[in-house]
This record gives structure tokens, C-alpha cells and sequence, in this order.
């Protein structure tokens, strides 16, 4: 098997640069560049090996590492997911700059690449500058931090531990039921010990995000609740821009007469000037949003998480005469609230509601 001797830092970054993903804009690097405050955890690990292919993979120096990380999650936001950042720190304040930052893409579930430098595997020395020396506990590093607010965590303490680790991280961040950040802790003194690594983990790779279809019993459930709803309400969520749905959802609520409101993380999903678009939903709603909500006989859920904001706190949809579907790729979404629930890609499922739909429509009364 041949191989090729780097460090575990120029490894890193170079597998980093050959991860490609089919996007709606076609094929793209998944990696856009990174976003980087160099300090004695990184510097002399990753700050060489970036660069070094500062032409293939490039570096964007930062001057806070908590704003650096918040622009990496608009860029995947914008990207609709199809894209990331990556973030790296030095050990110490440098990494836990970003924990505020990891727990927002956790909970927008929005992907980004955290690869905050960490102590040394080796303990020589010990401690290092900003170590936590924790009494009870001498694995703890500042990094631990990250655990709760990642939905990847590994550290890194031998170079051939990428092998695995990356390919995993990737493979989170890319799910569109588990998306989110991920961190590997890359211990600094490992980023900078050398190892043979097979060539072929260099290879170019062209990922997928897949678009799970729903069930057919639960879309015949839906399909079936919608056709004796008398006041349906439709409720799009970022889930729709992320499916890339927005048309397919214009002409289905169009066709079908269904009024629709937009979450937070959904606006856009309808143009603004759509005669069945009632705008925000929910605690900053609008007036017309919220009342169509409070009327509603069934809400169906698009691509929402369902925060408190858009709920009124449970308020606003929790009527025991009112059914609620939660149509979502993450299952952990879909089953929110005691709702009826619908797992699958947003685009998938507006694509089968509007064929099983294909003819009907909302009393003319409510859609007036």
C-alpha cells in the first residue's frame, strides 16, 4: 500500500480540501476555507500545514474567535447546509471563545468544523499554559466544554486517529437528520508528529446529502388529515430552504389553497407577496399569522424545530381540538409537541402531498 509521511496537521488539511458535495449550484468543495486565531495550541501544528496549501484550503485570520465561529454558521446557513467553515483556536480562552457559538449551530442545526488545538498527549510538559488542571480528573481539558453543544466530539491524541475521526465528523455534519457542529480536541503536540498515511485517504470524494422519502403510511395519515381539515394551516420552517422546496411548496399551497406562515429560520420560503403567505408565525408574528394559527384546525409543520418562539410556548398550537403534524428529516423534530408525525426531506414530502392532492382544496371560506 503506498503511503505518504505528514504530519497529522498536514493530513488534516489536506484531506480537508479533497471533500467535495453535490450542491444545487453543482459540485462544489464541501470546505469554503477556515476561519483562524493562531496561538501556542495551533500555531505550529495547523498554522503550518494551512500554510502550506493555503492555495487549495484558504485561511482567513480572525480577531475574535466567538465572531469567527457565529460567521461560519451564517455561511452554512446561507449555503442551506450544503457547505461549512472550519474553526480553529489555540487551547484555552481561544476555544471556550467558541462554545456560545457551537451551541447556537447546535441548536440551529447548522454544520461547522471545530478544531480547537488542545493540550499535549504526551504530558511533557504539564501543565501547558491555560491547561485546566482539574483535581479529580487529569484528562479534562477547556475543550470538554464543547462536548454538550457538539454532535461529534473526539480528541485527537495520535496522528492516525484522523483516519477515522474525519470521515465521522463529515459524515455528522452532513446528515441532514444529525447535522451540526463538530469538534475534533487536536491535541498540539500531535498535530505536529508525522505518520505514513495511506495516499489513498486523499483521494477526492464527492459526498451526498441524502433526501429521505417519507413513509407511505404516515404521508396517507397526513394526506388524510388534510383532506378533513376545514382550516388547515401550513407552517414552513428552515428545513423547506434547506430541501431547496421553496417552489414545489409555492405551487402546492397555491394549488391546494392552503395559507402558510413562516417561522424564523423559514423566512423566504414563500415570497413575501404570495397571496397565501401570512407571514411570521408565532411570539414575533404577525397579527394575521398568529389569528389564522389560533382558528386552525390542523397545523402542519414543514422543516420547523418548533422552538418556543414559534409556538407561543406551546401555546399557540396546543388547543385539544387543533391536530398538529410535525413533517421533519430529524425524527427527534417530527415527534415534538404529541404531534402527528412525518419523517422525511421537506422537498420529498411536499412533492407526494402534492400529487396525492392533485384536485383538491381548502374550503374556499378559509382560504378567503
Amino acid at each position: 500500500m503506498a503511503t505518504i509521511r505528514l504530519t497529522a496537521a498536514q493530513a488534516t488539511v489536506r484531506w480537508l480540501s479533497q471533500q467535495y458535495v453535490e450542491t444545487g449550484e453543482g459540485v462544489l468543495p464541501y470546505f469554503a476555507g477556515v476561519w483562524a486565531i493562531f496561538g501556542h495550541g495551533n500555531v505550529a501544528g495547523l498554522g503550518e500545514a494551512l500554510h502550506g496549501a493555503r492555495d487549495v484550503m484558504p485561511t482567513w485570520r480572525a480577531h475574535n474567535e466567538q465572531g469567527m465561529a457565529h460567521a461560519a454558521i451564517a455561511f452554512a446557513k446561507q449555503s442551506r447546509r450544503e457547505r461549512a467553515m472550519v474553526c480553529t483556536t489555540s487551547i484555552g480562552p481561544g476555544a471556550t471563545n467558541m462554545v456560545t457559538a457551537a451551541a447556537l449551530a447546535h441548536v440551529n442545526r447548522l454544520p461547522v468544523l471545530f478544531l480547537p488545538g488542545d493540550v499535549y498527549a504526551s504530558r511533557r510538559p504539564d501543565p501547558v499554559l491555560q491547561q485546566i488542571e482539574d483535581f479529580g480528573d487529569a484528562t479534562v481539558s477547556a475543550n470538554d466544554c464543547f462536548r454538550p453543544v457538539s454532535r461529534y466530539f473526539d480528541r485527537i491524541t495520535r496522528p492516525e486517529q484522523i483516519l477515522d475521526a474525519l470521515p465521522r465528523a463529515l459524515a455528522t455534519m452532513l446528515d441532514p437528520a444529525i447535522c451540526g457542529p463538530a469538534t475534533l480536541a487536536f491535541c498540539q503536540d500531535v498535530q505536529a508528529e508525522a505518520f505514513d498515511y495511506p495516499e489513498a485517504f486523499f483521494a477526492r470524494k464527492v459526498w451526498r446529502i441524502r433526501a429521505p422519502r417519507p413513509d407511505l403510511r404516515e404521508l396517507a395519515d397526513l394526506v388524510a388529515l388534510i383532506k378533513a381539515a376545514k382550516r388547515p394551516l401550513v407552517v414552513a420552517g428552515g428545513g423547506v430552504l434547506y430541501a431547496r422546496a421553496e417552489a414545489a411548496l409555492a405551487d402546492l399551497v397555491y394549488a391546494a389553497g392552503l395559507p402558510l406562515a413562516e417561522t424564523q429560520g423559514g423566512k423566504g420560503s414563500l415570497a413575501w407577496d404570495h397571496p397565501l403567505n401570512l407571514g411570521a408565525i408565532g411570539v414575533t408574528g404577525t397579527s394575521a399569522a398568529v389569528a389564522a394559527a389560533e382558528q386552525a384546525d390542523l397545523v402542519v409543520g414543514i422543516g420547523t424545530r418548533l422552538q418556543d418562539f414559534t409556538s407561543g410556548s406551546r401555546a399557540l398550537f396546543g388547543a385539544p381540538d387543533r391536530k398538529l403534524v410535525q413533517v421533519n428529516v430529524a425524527p427527534h423534530d417530527a415527534h415534538k409537541h404529541g404531534a402527528v408525525s412525518v419523517v422525511g426531506d421537506a422537498k420529498a414530502v411536499v412533492d407526494a402531498l402534492a400529487q396525492a392532492l392533485d384536485g383538491w382544496r381548502a374550503p374556499d371560506a378559509w382560504t378567503a
